[in-house]
């Protein structure tokens, strides 16, 4: 499949349209660098997500400089051409053919780097870069500037300010175009259908470890590059631990299998939990929290639209939820009052502590504010929901073996999640190839 510059290239003339309006000035984004495992040998190399998103080039040791000034510029440092490493680490496009195949106005070996920065940056008003991130890059940076201050003699005049390019980038990041809903949607397939697979294999006696096994397999047979964060599998206990990992743990009959799992197409992410039982029928109590979490999800789904806060679908999910807890038992009416005393207080904490959603695009969490610019009288409200943005709906119900707790439902821990996009009518859920009902869940554990 031939590789679409398009895009790219539009986004990186909106960044500097966007440095243009604030006075001009010269970017400069970093890949991000390998990482060492252990002795000679390297995870496996992601691409930084800032970089990519306005190049579309996955080699590590490049940088992408943008000159919004009399003549607006987009150059690419990279790697050179070498046959030697290519032969043990693989292909190189060389700044040559990196310029031609991802429409740089320029491309230099990444060698030159430090030669070319202080020419750039002379009489730049301002650089627009990540401060913070990577102390070798600021330490360069320190030296680039340095390099222009001691030609002030000569007239020329060092950059006045340094300026995050992160929050420019960030609110463009956070409304995805056609191109990027696309990519999401096909990652959604990919990870609905390697949902499937796992409830479809599931029975009790295999491990967790097992189950990711179906996922990684899923993920990669139909051209998924990585997972998009590291697979949660967990049975039984594990089930309340939020953030576990696919470990060991033996799939028990009677016991709830939790999977959040996505993967990663060509930069982008899909993230997905589904709750079932491992041997392919919920019981009555597991039915019973589980009814409540869907319940829960439907509302907020029906919150996610244009014109909504972005809290306006937690605070749906909440009083559903809440609601099952006082109706189930889990919290006592006589201890804790009323559904309006439970919301205030937060007595609900104690079964679900997270939110209910988050952005989602190129990184699982993605990036882009979550309230609104402050009001006259200092408040920040809640972001207001907007066509292109995209975010996952996830409530969930853990509950932990304590005092006063029905035993019945100890060690239930259960969360539903889909990613929805923001349409101008309401929102698209990209992930509804794996069913989330009690009844299509078993039916489909049937065909195993």
């Amino acid at each position: 499949m031939s590789f679409n510059a398009t895009p790219f290239a539009a986004r990186r003339e909106r960044l500097i349209a966007s440095m243009q309006k604030a006075g001009g000035g010269v970017a400069i984004i970093p890949t991000a660098p390998e990482v060492m495992r252990n002795r000679d040998a390297d995870y496996p190399y992601r691409h930084d997500s800032y970089f990519y998103y306005l190049s579309g080039f996955t080699e590590p040791e490049a940088v992408l400089v943008l000159v919004a000034g009399r003549e607006n510029r987009s150059i690419l440092f990279c790697r050179d051409k070498n046959l030697e490493r290519e032969i043990w680490d693989g292909y190189r496009f060389g700044p040559q053919a990196a310029q031609q195949q991802f429409a740089f106005d320029a491309a230099h070996p990444i060698d030159e780097l430090d030669k070319s920065m202080p020419a750039l940056l002379a009489d730049a008003p301002a650089v627009y870069y990540g401060l913070g991130q990577d102390e070798k890059r600021d330490a360069q940076l320190q030296r680039w500037l340095q390099g222009v201050r001691a030609l002030a003699r000569s007239g020329v005049a060092a950059p006045g300010s340094v300026v995050d390019v992160s929050v420019l980038l960030d609110d463009m990041r956070l409304f995805k175009d056609a191109f990027e809903i696309d990519l999401m949607k096909r990652a959604g397939v990919i990870s609905a259908e390697a949902h499937c697979r796992a409830m479809r294999l599931s029975r009790p006696g295999l491990r967790e470890y097992h189950l990711e096994a179906e996922l990684l397999h899923e993920f990669r047979r139909n051209g998924s590059q990585y997972p998009a964060y590291g697979s949660i599998v967990a049975t039984g206990a594990n089930s309340c631990v939020l953030h576990y990992r696919a470990s060991d743990a033996e799939l028990k009959d009677g016991d709830l299998v939790l999977i959040d799992a996505g993967c990663e197409l060509d930069g982008y992410a899909s993230d997905i939990t589904r709750t079932f039982p491992a041997n392919g029928k919920f019981s009555g109590p597991q039915k019973e929290l589980y009814e409540i979490v869907l319940a829960s999800q439907v509302a907020a789904i029906a919150e996610t639209a244009p014109g909504k806060r972005f809290m306006d679908g937690h605070d749906a999910a909440v009083k559903i939820l809440a609601q099952g807890m006082l109706d189930t038992g889990l919290l006592d009416k006589n201890k804790v009052g009323s559904l309006e005393d439970v919301i205030e207080k937060g007595d609900y904490r104690q079964f679900y502590m997270h939110r209910t959603g988050h952005w989602l695009g190129m990184d699982v969490h993605d990036v882009g504010d979550y309230r609104d610019p402050a009001t006259a009288d200092g408040a920040k409200p809640w972001r207001t929901l907007q066509p292109g943005m995209v975010l996952t709906v996830e409530p969930g119900i853990y509950v932990r073996p304590g005092e006063g707790v029905p035993e019945k439902y100890w060690n239930i821990g259960i969360r539903i999640e889909d990613d929805a996009h923001v349409t101008p009518t309401g929102c698209e859920l990209l992930t509804t190839g794996v069913p989330s009902k009690v009844d299509d869940i078993e039916a489909l554990m049937r065909q195993g």
